[in-house]
Formats: C-alpha cells, sequence, structure tokens
C-alpha cells in the first residue's frame, strides 16, 4: 500500500523536475535573446543555386517565449521580412514562421543541447510537399539557422537556407 505522504513526495518531485526543465529552456531561450547581424544562403527550391544574403534581426525571449524578427536581402534587391515566434511549454515547442511567401506556416519540435529542431507545415507546398526542417542553433557567441527540406525528384535532404548571425 502507498502512503500519501509518499505520492505527496513523488507529486512534489515531478514537479521540481518539470520546473528544472523549464528553468534550463527559459535560460537557452534568454542567451539568445538580442540584435543580431550575418551572411548567408537560401535556395528558393531544392534544385536551385543559391543566393547569397545578408540579414538583420531582433530577438526576445522571456520564460516561456521567443520571437525572432528581422529580413534578408539577397541580389541588391530583393529583400523579404523573416518572423519566427516561438512558445515552449516543459520541453515542447511549437509556434508560427513567417518569409517563405506561402503564408504563415507552423512550427513543432523540441530542443536538443544547443539547438531547437523544430518540424515546418508550411502553408502551401513547397518542393513537393509541406514539410521541411528549422534548427536553431546557438553557436558560442553566434546563432544558426537553418531549413533543410526533402528534394521531391530524389529524395534527399538539401539544405536550402543556412543563415549565420552574430550578436552585435
Amino acid at each position: 500500500m502507498i502512503s500519501i505522504a509518499r505520492v505527496l513526495s513523488l507529486g512534489a518531485a515531478l514537479l521540481v523536475g518539470a520546473n528544472a526543465a523549464s528553468a534550463a529552456e527559459t535560460e537557452f531561450l534568454q542567451s539568445l535573446e538580442g540584435n543580431w547581424s550575418g551572411t548567408g544562403t537560401v535556395k528558393v527550391r531544392t534544385y536551385s543555386s543559391p543566393i547569397k544574403v545578408s540579414c538583420n534581426f531582433n530577438s526576445d525571449a522571456s520564460a516561456t517565449s521567443f520571437e525572432l524578427d528581422g529580413n534578408c536581402r539577397g541580389l541588391v534587391v530583393v529583400s523579404r521580412a523573416i518572423k519566427a515566434s516561438l512558445r515552449v511549454n516543459g520541453t515542447r515547442y511549437d509556434g508560427s514562421y513567417v518569409g517563405a511567401g506561402t503564408g504563415t506556416a507552423g512550427l513543432a519540435g523540441s530542443r536538443s543541447g544547443n539547438a531547437i529542431n523544430l518540424g515546418i507545415r508550411w502553408a502551401k507546398e513547397v518542393n513537393g510537399d509541406r514539410a521541411a526542417v528549422l534548427r536553431v542553433t546557438k553557436t558560442g557567441n553566434g546563432m544558426k539557422l537553418t531549413t533543410i527540406d526533402t528534394d521531391f525528384a530524389t529524395g534527399k535532404d538539401v539544405v536550402t537556407s543556412e543563415i549565420n548571425l552574430r550578436r552585435l
């Protein structure tokens, strides 16, 4: 027979464990807050040539959310606004992404080490389907944004964007 005291202590231990996970996520998110600038490449389609881009972002973080807002410019005249909003609940992340030109995409995933790995659900088909991956990686004093999609024709994963940012 399990005593009430044991059940209460088990419940308290579970709550402490949940708070520790939330504290770890809060600390990680807040380490990504600030103004960022950098360069990288973007492919409009998995089979297209990469376009060099330069980007500027501002990010805000709270205990349970992270927002990245900015723009990237390429080919001198092309500019695109980019925004990602994430919420964390325990160790799960979900939110939205705007910037691919297909409308608001859904994001869902979790963090592993220094990277938040998110599945993307595009608003419309991109490269033959509506799925891709967005990885937000903390790299020392920097941050890397990587989008990976599957080439519909070959079935191979292709990095469609990689942007390396540094804190301003």
